[in-house]
């Protein structure tokens, strides 16, 4: 019985080994396209563009996120201008605010 259970248990380590190199990978991975993002918002953001982005990841990351991703595939598109100043962003954030569905609520 003393065997198997050493089997059990190495194998338990080996697997949680497994497992924490697989979280390290992802965590690296993330944090490159997050490097990525960033070298290109510099590119296509004016400063101001670039402060409005980071107040906006503190308070809705995930939209922040969204905005994000779809500037760079307009940029690639070549339907952005060189670069983009905080007027601009503030129209493109309202589209998208625009897009999203509104709830209401009425007290009787």
């Amino acid at each position: 019985m003393s065997e198997i259970e050493e089997l059990r248990k190495r194998r338990m380590q080996e697997l949680m080994q497994q497992q924490a190199q697989q979280e390290m990978q992802q965590q690296a991975q993330v944090q490159e396209v997050d490097s990525q993002l960033k070298f290109i918002m510099a590119q296509i953001l004016t400063p101001d563009a670039q402060e409005r982005i980071s107040n906006i990841h503190l308070a809705n990351p995930d939209f922040a996120r969204q905005v994000e991703v779809m500037l760079v595939q307009l940029y690639q598109a070549g339907k952005l201008p060189k670069k983009v100043n905080d007027a601009q962003l503030k129209e493109i954030l309202m589209k998208l605010q625009s897009q999203k569905r509104e709830t209401r609520i009425t007290r009787r």
